[in-house]
């Protein structure tokens, strides 16, 4: 698959999981230096964290069912992330962007050497309103 298939698949991934559970605090695309022509999914929210293998699998459903199992062979790995993590933090104030596509080269997130990269969400997530 090309990569611009994957990142358009991946973006309408994003905006169809944002609607159906809520706000992402981050969602991208991986390649890393030491796994090229595969890519990691990483992704942040509030309710992603609970039960992350609960999540992973719901990723391999959705990406199965909506994309395809050659977009599902296509990622290395789906990584879930807590959405207070400092370096998920840190990433939404270097790079603020909500259902888009942001391409990073050559850079270093989560102290791992990273080829490329598609941001498609990263922001503060939206504080819980208390009832």
């Amino acid at each position: 698959m090309t990569v611009t298939g994957i990142k358009e698949k991946f973006s309408e991934l994003e905006s169809h999981v944002a609607k159906e559970r809520g706000a992402f605090a981050l969602f991208a695309l991986f390649m890393r230096e030491d796994a090229p022509d595969h890519w990691d999914l990483i992704v942040s929210a509030p309710w992603a964290v609970g039960d992350k293998q609960s999540t992973v699998n719901y990723f391999i459903d959705q990406i199965k069912s909506r994309l395809g199992d050659q977009s599902l062979t296509s990622l290395s790995r789906i990584v879930v992330i807590d959405p207070q993590d400092a370096a998920v933090q840190a990433l939404n104030r270097s790079i603020q962007i909500e259902h888009g596509r942001v391409e990073v080269r050559d850079s270093d997130f989560f102290g791992l050497p990273v080829k490329h990269a598609y941001i498609i969400t990263s922001k503060h997530p939206p504080v819980p309103v208390a009832a």
